[in-house]
């Protein structure tokens, strides 16, 4: 008796630490989500494995849950199953996080369940008007107070991340992020980041081999990316000096060692059959419904608009940055 009395405690530590153990091994995420366009949530993150984009099926009440696994912090992006975003989380292993709201609102979804979360929730409430303007600047000015005021908070470099719009100077973004203690910007968060806004190749890049895109006047369409070198010119409503960008790169363009695909990365395609009127004739024209987390394209590690690729004829991306100078000197190079 006296036996049993001694190991029931170790059976307890033992079955706690099994429990904990199976507990910090993924992270979960509930949800409940009212107007929700679809019977299925889009899951997009970068996890242990690589990305994950997975469907989390809603039942009739709008309730969904998923479990996935990441060692370190990554951001969660949420989109309806036409690709619109419709809330980005924080997730490691051993979270549990809740949203719930409105699907058909702005800024109509919450989250709860970690620190982190709560604190980027906080500030999407206390400047609600500036991400519902059209003009990202007065988001971007708060951001970069916020990161100023706070270079020991992970949140910093969250919303620099997630919620930044402005990577058009460099100098500016890199001086941000070195401003964040080096324990508040993981690399788990940072690494798609670091490397493209100077305009660099990310080495860890895997060869694009198709890209399953909706093709303007048309259906989806799996385009081949080892038919020839390519140049992809990724884009957003509104556009700003859209025909001096086309005067360049037809300047380049000599089908058909050289092909130009021109992707419209926004939910909103009602602009896009003027936008694209004057342009050549030779382009090839494409919507991608996900934005920039579209299968694929997500990989690129896009952080503002324009941006711009180039593949050779192997499906190797050779430059992958906001620079349109630069990819059409990666395309020189790999003529």
């Amino acid at each position: 008796m006296k036996k049993i009395q001694f190991m029931f405690p170790v059976l307890l530590v033992v079955l706690a630490a099994v429990f904990s153990s199976c507990k910090n091994d993924s992270f979960k995420i509930d949800g409940y989500l009212a107007a929700l366009d679809g019977v299925a949530v889009r899951v997009v993150f970068d996890g242990d494995s690589g990305i994950v984009d997975e469907l989390a099926t809603l039942d009739k009440k709008g309730h969904f849950s998923f479990k996935g696994q990441s060692a370190h912090p990554t951001l969660v992006s949420l989109l309806n199953q036409n690709g619109n975003q419709l809330i980005t989380l924080v997730a490691v292993n051993g979270d549990h996080l809740k949203v719930k709201g409105d699907a058909s609102k702005a800024m109509g979804i919450k989250a709860k369940g970690s620190k982190i979360n709560e604190g980027w929730q906080l500030f999407r409430d206390e400047h609600s008007a500036f991400y519902t303007d059209p003009n990202p600047s007065r988001l971007d000015a708060a951001i970069e107070k916020y990161v100023h005021e706070h270079p020991s908070d992970m949140l910093s470099t969250v919303l620099l991340m997630a919620d930044y719009s402005d990577y058009s100077n460099n100098e500016k973004v890199g001086k941000l992020l070195q401003s964040i203690q080096i324990e508040a910007r993981p690399e788990s968060l940072t690494k798609a980041f670091l490397g493209n806004p100077m305009g660099h190749k990310n080495a860890s890049i895997p060869r694009l081999m198709t890209l399953t895109l909706v093709k303007h006047g048309g259906d989806f369409e799996e385009v081949k990316m080892t038919d020839c070198m390519t140049l992809i010119s990724l884009w957003a409503n509104p556009q700003e000096g859209r025909n001096a960008l086309i005067q360049k790169l037809q300047s380049q363009e000599e089908a058909p060692t050289f092909r130009i695909l021109d992707i419209l990365t926004e939910a909103d395609t009602l602009r896009w059959h003027n936008t694209i009127a004057g342009d050549p004739k030779s382009w090839l024209h494409y919507w991608a419904p996900g934005g920039p987390l579209e299968q694929g394209i997500q990989l690129l590690g896009i952080t503002t608009m324009p941006w711009f690729a180039v593949t050779d004829n192997t499906g190797m991306v050779t430059y992958s940055g906001p620079s349109v100078d630069e990819a059409l000197r990666a395309v020189g190079a790999t003529r």
